[in-house]
């Protein structure tokens, strides 16, 4: 169960693809529509198939990873192995920087949620709560934390598969075909970080490697379970709710030419039941838990994350401490909270998951360099799990990444910079303040000893 302290390993598989599939599953509520706009339903569905190429491929050879190195860092300490201390440090930043800026955006949607039930409440003072009560859950521990999220991300997949059912007689191929290219091959590249919101923040499993009651066996069947899970899924909610009337009609509110929506599973099936009708209000209540889900699972990931890095004196080093209490990361916890609640102040929430995706991909092509140098580099070191098709999966991981990264610079220049002038300043600061501690790290690091 876990040192006084350490971290308790109390994961068992079925809680990790609760995990898996809750990290993500947000991304099937809303965000992936505003693709649409730029692509129209071939541009993005080029994007998609894309992007699910490369998440298969990227997940596969995560896993390799994640089994022969089980620690809480994950991509950092992958990275840290193979490739060094200052590489490793960019990809922890990376990590931190994709799970401490999703959840942001997903509690400013939670809290325009709860601002329409209760107008009086302000969709600020919804988000801070929701960020307040989370953290605490998982301070609190692990095991609630994980089974919370295990059954809220059931009912999430619940009401998404209710919803094809619901759609799926109004089906029709015409409205898959309307205007379809708008923007020919530009709009398909324009449209890839709302792909890769569909799948966004699924690495995630990696950093509860260390409260897996048995990594090696374990994350094998999470990952697994939760891809499978979330392609199925990506497929029915893209073209059940499109086949309705038209991608038009998810992207745009009420009509509108310029006004987009995050809502487009109610748009499309407002066209089907009305607004007023009690399975559109069901099936809206319900959906409450998919934002839920991914805000909470993405929390429990920065923290861990954040942790791995405050341990190794990366970041200050409170933040690696475990509470004596409830055996979590409670400072890192906190530490993110406040961070999340500044970006919230911003009022910027797309930018701030662009930010995100920044993040996403930065970490996917370390990780898959990772893969390619440790292989070649420690072909002795224990793989419980080994990628199939080598190197076939990481490289194909790893060109999808690039392509990615490189359009999502072109079309989205000043948020780019941003990004990395993050990773810049962080790394300056990194080189000035390095401790005695952590050049100690570094030296245990490179002989293999942890």
């Amino acid at each position: 169960m876990g040192t006084k302290n350490g971290l308790q390993k109390t994961l068992s598989p079925f809680m990790l693809w609760g995990l898996g599939v809750g990290y993500v599953i947000s991304g099937m509520y809303f965000g992936w529509n505003l693709g649409l706009e730029k692509g129209g339903t071939l541009g993005m569905a080029l994007a998609t198939i894309v992007i699910m190429v490369m998440y298969l491929t990227f997940t596969f050879s995560y896993t390799e990873l994640t089994c022969a190195i089980p620690k809480a860092g994950g991509a950092f300490d992958y990275a840290n192995k193979a490739l060094g201390t200052n590489v490793g440090f960019i990809a922890g930043i990376a990590q931190i920087v994709e799970f401490t800026f999703a959840p942001p955006a997903i509690a400013f949607a939670i809290g325009a949620y709860f601002n329409a039930i209760y107008p009086q409440i302000p969709i600020l003072a919804n988000a801070f709560v929701i960020y307040l009560v989370f953290t605490a859950l998982n301070i609190y521990g692990i095991k609630a934390a994980a089974s919370f999220e295990t059954i809220i991300t059931i009912l999430a997949v619940g009401e998404l598969l209710l919803f094809t059912g619901i759609t799926a007689p109004r089906f029709q191929t015409d409205n898959l075909l309307h205007n379809a290219f708008p923007n020919g091959a530009s709009g398909a590249f324009a449209a890839i970080p709302f792909a890769i919101w569909f799948f966004l923040g699924i690495e995630g499993v990696a950093n509860v490697a260390e409260e897996t009651q048995n990594p090696q066996r374990d994350i094998v069947k999470g990952f697994g379970w939760a891809i499978f899970t979330l392609v199925v899924l990506c497929v029915l909610v893209f073209v059940s709710s499109i086949g309705v009337a038209g991608w038009e009609t998810i992207v745009f509110k009420n009509g509108s030419s310029s006004e987009t929506s995050d809502s487009p599973l109610p748009l499309a099936l407002a066209k089907i039941t009305g607004n007023n009708h009690p399975m559109f209000h069901l099936l809206i209540a319900i959906g409450l838990f998919g934002l839920i889900a991914s805000f909470h699972g993405l929390i429990l990931a920065a923290g861990r994350s954040t942790y791995e890095m405050g341990r190794v004196r990366n970041l200050p080093p409170f933040l690696g401490a475990i509470s004596e209490r409830f055996h979590t990361p409670a400072n890192a916890l906190l530490g993110n909270m406040i961070i999340g609640m500044l970006a919230l102040l911003s009022g910027k929430t797309g930018e701030i998951i662009i930010i995100s995706v920044f993040g996403a991909l930065t970490l996917y092509i370390i990780s898959m360099i990772s893969l390619i140098v440790l292989r070649k580099k420690q072909p002795e070191l224990n793989r419980p799990f080994k990628v199939p098709f080598y190197p076939f999966f990481p490289l194909m991981a790893l060109i999808i990444a690039l392509v990615s990264l490189v359009a999502m610079f072109i079309f989205n220049l000043k948020l780019g910079t941003v990004y990395f002038s993050i990773l810049a300043f962080a790394f300056l600061l990194f080189k000035i303040f390095k401790t005695r501690n952590t050049l100690a790290y570094d030296k245990t690091a490179n002989t293999g000893i942890r």
